[in-house]
């Protein structure tokens, strides 16, 4: 067997174990990854953007408030499930059940228990994108079929997250700072780059912190392929 299908066998072993694992626990993320952000867009996009559509709506440069709103959901979705799927499956592997030091015993090395857990992530992000983006064209929100390369975008953004996460789940035997991570870095960024607003309408020193984030440059291209103006002057 070459390098190359030796390392692809490896990384497909882990995938197939968190597979396996999601398959046995995955009704306990419904909510999470497809119930919220459906009610968020309910919410957010039609209550609270009706009275945004009914009021001057210039720095929304013109569109419905739920067709801004949606595409930046689509990748903060992402980024959420992806930071989630970075932190406590892989202390899980690590520490609580330590399925992955009995996988470094077999010929699956740390590059492919690393990858494996990647790719599987990467899978997740399709699932919860590909969903969503198919709710967004059912509100309505999407006015060009290049909302379907918004999916990719949200699977890009979600595991530029997921990767320095996870690196950092790997070096903690307790899950203690995962809530100062969730709740000082995943919940700021959802907030605040540009996902229910745009990032001009903060303040300006606050708006070079939204702009180096993954997160506001995914929402950007995002939307730009929603709406149909990806790629024309502004």
């Amino acid at each position: 067997m070459t390098a190359i299908a030796q390392a692809t066998s490896g990384i497909g072993r882990v995938f197939e174990h968190r597979f396996y694992t999601y398959k046995r626990t995955f009704r306990a993320s419904l909510f999470s990854s497809f119930l919220t952000p459906v009610l968020f867009l309910t919410a957010m996009g039609l209550g609270l953007g009706g009275y945004v559509d009914a009021s001057n709506n210039d720095a929304l440069g013109g569109v419905p408030y739920i067709a801004f709103l949606a595409p930046g959901l689509l990748v903060a979705t992402a980024m959420q499930a992806a930071s989630f799927e970075a932190t406590f499956p892989i202390m899980a592997g690590l520490v609580w059940s330590r399925v992955f030091h009995a996988m470094y015993a077999t010929p699956i090395t740390s590059r492919d228990v690393a990858l494996g857990n990647l790719v599987w992530i990467g899978a997740r992000l399709a699932l919860i994108s590909t969903v969503f983006t198919a709710v967004i064209v059912a509100f309505g929100a999407a006015t060009s079929p290049t909302i379907l390369l918004a999916i990719p975008v949200a699977i890009l953004t979600g595991l530029a997250f997921a990767a320095p996460i996870a690196a950092f789940s790997a070096t903690q035997r307790t899950p203690d700072r995962f809530a100062a991570l969730f709740r000082f870095v995943v919940m700021p960024l959802f907030i605040f780059s540009g996902t229910f607003f745009p990032v001009e309408a903060l303040p300006a020193v606050v708006q070079p912190l939204a702009w180096v984030t993954p997160l506001y440059h995914g929402g950007v291209l995002a939307r730009g392929l929603s709406l149909g103006t990806f790629g024309t002057n502004p």
